[in-house]
């Protein structure tokens, strides 16, 4: 079931399956990528043995995030319902996913993972949402995040751009598991061994159920006004070009001079 760009396979006597990120090193979350990975969790059916999901990558990053190409206004409408997509696939995953991150895991790719019940990351890691930096906002993680570490985090990331190395986040509860550096493999086998394939698949199942109602809600309806806002208000603005135009072209952007009504 691998595609080009996603790597899938059954480990574990079949109970656990491995999706990957497969465009190292960068790994971006471009259309055609989030286009397979909605195909690849499509296709998982519970049949009983699946206990756990991991979400990885290829090469030293988890993902740079987005493509900016296809954050233009031309294209945007089209890459944001193609992540969102994304994201509640996940959510429908028929067994718990871990997001098992090393590297960056910065903006739609950051996203991602806060779609996943649980992450693991390389205490390298680094986590970041950089979009106010190109005169943006990330929407779901907008809408995700703040059920993550509150609101008041929350606005520190979208606010300033900054990134999280993963000792911060696990600090807050962001992150579950910290590997060492290097070592992302083994500790998340000693995880599935130690909390996952003993139990059972039916309660693995029905119980991240459970526990993702507040993320399915927030999917389902604080996004769809977020989408709207950044969609409908934001991209009709300068700024928002502007600042993906002067990071595809390499240089300081130009902003407004005041602030929109």
């Amino acid at each position: 079931m691998s595609k080009n760009n996603v790597g899938f396979e059954l480990i574990d006597h079949d109970q656990v399956a491995r999706i990957t990120l497969a465009a190292p090193k960068a790994n971006i979350l471009d259309r055609a990528m989030m286009t397979n990975l909605v195909e690849t969790f499509n296709e998982l059916s519970w049949d009983g043995n699946l206990k756990a999901i991991v979400l990885g990558s290829e090469g030293p990053h988890f993902s740079f995030g987005a493509s900016i190409e296809e954050h233009l206004p031309r294209h945007i409408a089209a890459t944001l319902t193609q992540l969102h997509e994304l994201l509640r696939a996940v959510t429908m995953a028929p067994a718990p996913v871990i997001a098992a991150v090393r590297g960056q895991c910065l903006g739609g790719g950051f996203e991602l993972a806060l779609a996943c019940d649980l992450i693991i990351a390389e205490e390298s890691a680094q986590f970041g949402l950089p979009e106010i930096k190109l005169g943006v906002f990330p929407p779901a993680g907008a809408a995700l995040l703040p059920l993550r570490i509150g609101t008041s985090r929350t606005a520190e990331l979208l606010l300033t751009g900054h990134s999280w190395t993963a000792s911060q986040a696990a600090a807050v509860g962001l992150v579950h598991r910290l590997a060492p550096a290097g070592e992302l493999g083994s500790a998340l086998e000693s995880w599935l061994e130690s909390d996952f394939l003993p139990r059972s698949a039916t309660g693995l199942c029905f119980a991240a159920q459970a526990a993702r109602r507040p993320v399915l809600h927030a999917l389902q309806h604080d996004l769809p006004s977020l989408e709207h806002l950044y969609l409908n208000e934001l991209m009709r603005l300068p700024d928002a070009v502007e600042g993906l135009q002067a990071f595809m072209e390499k240089r300081q952007p130009k902003w407004a001079k005041g602030t929109a009504a």
